[in-house]
């Protein structure tokens, strides 16, 4: 694993890194072979958040309380966890299934960012917080320049709020434009309107995660993303 080598980590209990690195769909292919990476990925996202919130506490000491949760939430979200973890290469050694093997997509990304989680665990277990915050140092932290450079820990609504009073001197207005299935499990489509006209529309399972949705369509269809 010439990348993780690169940091200098070398575990003490090879089952431990073993075990970060299997899936549970690779598990129920092969049962009672080995335990899922599901149990350490429980433990690391506690470490990491307890890590990350120390790091942004120190670095940013004007930040209010909301603030540093935005910031916090975008520094482990699953795009960045996910990015770091195929930078460390964690992708060329996961155990999955075949039919995960072939997914490259959503699923993929969400299953990298539980493997860096998952390592964060087993390097817990295996050599203490210190060097857990460490290797979460070298991974992580200098993403956070860019995050804020850039605005993305902004939720998606309010940069889109905010890019559309900038760019066009108009609040947004969100609307639901449909809801589908039972009370118990509803579906709903929001739309986003500037000036009355749609920009975009957003899925979800509340009318929040919709909305949420809609926005983030918008940032794309307004090519607002980021700093342009």
């Amino acid at each position: 694993m010439d990348k993780l080598d690169n940091l200098k980590i070398l575990f003490d209990d090879k089952n431990l890194l073993a075990q970060a690195l299997t899936h549970k769909s690779w598990v129920n292919e092969h049962p009672g072979e080995r335990e899922s990476n599901e149990r350490l990925e429980f433990l690391g996202d506690a470490v990491l958040e307890l890590a990350v919130t120390e790091y942004l506490y120190d670095r940013y000491p004007e930040a209010t309380e909301g603030d540093l949760t935005s910031y916090r939430a975008a520094l482990v979200n699953a795009i960045t966890l996910s990015h770091a973890a195929g930078d460390l290469g964690m992708n060329d050694y996961l155990l999955l299934s075949k039919g995960e093997a072939k997914d490259t997509g959503r699923a993929r990304q969400d299953i990298l960012a539980n493997t860096f989680e998952a390592f964060v665990g087993a390097l817990y277990l295996d050599q203490g917080y210190t060097k857990a915050k460490k290797f979460i140092a070298a991974a992580l932290f200098g993403k956070m320049e860019e995050i804020i450079k850039k605005g993305l820990w902004k939720d998606a609504k309010s940069l889109f709020q905010e890019k559309a009073q900038e760019r066009e001197g108009v609040t947004p207005v969100y609307k639901v434009v449909s809801e589908t299935g039972p009370d118990h499990d509803k579906q709903f489509t929001s739309g986003v309107f500037l000036d009355g006209g749609l920009v975009a529309e957003g899925r979800g399972k509340s009318k929040q995660d919709a909305e949420q949705e809609a926005a983030k369509n918008a940032l794309k269809e307004r090519g607002w993303n980021g700093n342009s």
